[in-house]
């Protein structure tokens, strides 16, 4: 079942060019999609589209949740910065979706307890974001993202500003719990590696269209120093440098 279709999408901010312009985009359950280009290409706006942050000029944006009665129902977003609540420890940051609708029962705070536990922060749950590193604040807003399990995910580079050792670890954590939770994913990304390393599908964004599409037919669990890893990228680096080109 696709979760988001987004057909003929297009986009443009008072008196510019359009930023999205004619995109087509498909996401079904439990797939994880990239969107890979360079920076001012149309990525964070189209998955604003996708969000429904962005409404837009033409074409249509359709979200298709699972079954009403189903667990996770909804669209979870994670953005470049954590965006903590200071004044609010780490299990109440984790919480805020769900407190901003209802009381929370102490069965969330046990969901949210398992969440940071499979995040590596049970130890930290009673802390303040400002007590924690900057890896450790990406992984509350994963957590915080992942509490509603949501249908969908989309995630606009929240890993970029980390250092290499910790921004592979929070891929293996998205990996697991976007699969344990049979969640759909949207990522933007403008690394190449993260973005063979994460996706099925990888799309190359140019000037704010989608000019071409690659499967990622490497193995998981995804071997980053493994021939077929360098050749999957190989392939993603040639399509974004070509088609930039011609754009």
């Amino acid at each position: 079942m696709s979760l988001l279709a987004l057909r003929g999408v297009r986009f443009a901010f008072p008196g510019w060019p359009p930023t999205v312009d004619g995109v087509d985009l498909v996401v079904e359950e439990g797939d994880f999609h990239c969107l890979v280009g360079r920076s001012g290409c149309g990525k964070t706006t189209l998955l604003k589209l996708a969000a429904g942050l962005l409404r837009p000029d033409a074409g249509e944006v359709r979200f298709q949740p699972r079954h009403p009665a189903a667990a996770g129902t909804g669209i979870g977003f994670v953005f470049q910065s954590p965006n903590l609540l200071e004044w609010r420890r780490v299990i109440d940051n984790v919480l805020l979706p769900l407190s901003l609708h209802r009381r929370t029962t102490p069965d969330d705070e046990e969901q949210a307890l398992r969440l940071l536990d499979q995040l590596g922060l049970a130890a930290h749950a009673r802390k303040y974001p400002r007590q924690l590193s900057g890896g450790q604040q990406s992984r509350v807003a994963l957590a915080r993202a992942l509490i509603l399990q949501p249908a969908l995910l989309l995630l606009d580079e929240p890993f970029a500003a980390l250092d290499a050792i910790t921004r592979e670890e929070l891929q293996q954590d998205l990996l697991a719990l976007g699969r344990a939770q049979g969640t759909g994913v949207l990522f933007v990304t403008h690394d190449i590696a993260e973005a063979v390393f994460l996706a099925d599908r990888v799309h190359v964004v140019e000037a704010g269209r989608i000019l071409r599409e690659v499967g990622v037919d490497v193995p998981r669990p995804r071997d980053r120093a493994g021939v077929a890893f360098a050749r999957q990228a190989a392939q993603v680096r040639a399509a974004l440098h070509l088609e930039a080109a011609a754009a």
